[in-house]
């Protein structure tokens, strides 16, 4: 991949920091600068970013990509880039702290800076994956909130109510109510009037 520019680096790590869409008017008001012409398009081109605006005369808002995190991640432990100044050397010494702290957590960038209900979204998408022997098979509940290891139960319902919306979530009651086990009880959600112990993730 090309070297980047401070700019360019300092725009990465602004939208990482926000982890949402921001525009140039609030990246200004957040880093002192706007993010177009050159500098903007070889950030699109690699992927790192996705800029979009609505008509020609409104401001580009832009978002981290996937990609565009996964560069952050790596940032975290380089080296601090020639002519950043006293400035850009605390901060990357900032960013080596916080690599050290995701080691230690064993959490992931991204869920360090998301909202709080975004990330709890994603745990809970993430530990359904890691139990799941394929997309759409049935995890109990109770193996999910052990997977969550110590994640609030009042967040997890909260996750599974929003999530149980989406259109690629199920939850559902254990129709054979004699297989089920009093972990399985205390880790059944309320939903619709009835206890619900299964979930399945996936694509219909």
């Amino acid at each position: 991949m090309r070297e980047l520019g401070i700019k360019q680096r300092a725009a990465l790590i602004t939208l990482m920091a926000e982890a949402r869409e921001v525009s140039n008017n609030e990246l200004e008001n957040l880093a002192g600068f706007r993010l177009d012409g050159e500098e903007r398009r070889v950030l699109n081109e690699l992927g790192l970013v996705a800029s979009v605006r609505e008509r020609n005369n409104r401001p580009y808002r832009h978002e981290l990509t996937d990609a565009g995190w996964d560069w952050c991640a790596t940032e975290l432990t380089s080296s601090t880039p020639p002519r950043s100044q006293s400035a850009g050397g605390a901060l990357y010494a900032l960013l080596g702290g916080l690599a050290r702290f995701l080691e230690r957590s064993g959490l992931r960038l991204n869920e360090i800076f998301e909202a709080g209900e975004l990330a709890i979204d994603r745990r809970v998408r993430a530990a359904y994956t890691k139990l799941a022997p394929e997309p759409r098979a049935w995890v109990g509940l109770a193996a999910l909130r052990s997977a969550l290891n110590g994640e609030p139960r009042g967040e997890v319902d909260k996750a599974l109510h929003r999530l149980n919306r989406a259109a690629d979530v199920n939850i559902i009651p254990e129709s054979n109510q004699k297989v089920l086990t009093q972990d399985d009880h205390e880790a059944a959600i309320r939903i619709g009037g009835e206890d619900r112990h299964l979930i399945a993730i996936g694509a219909r």
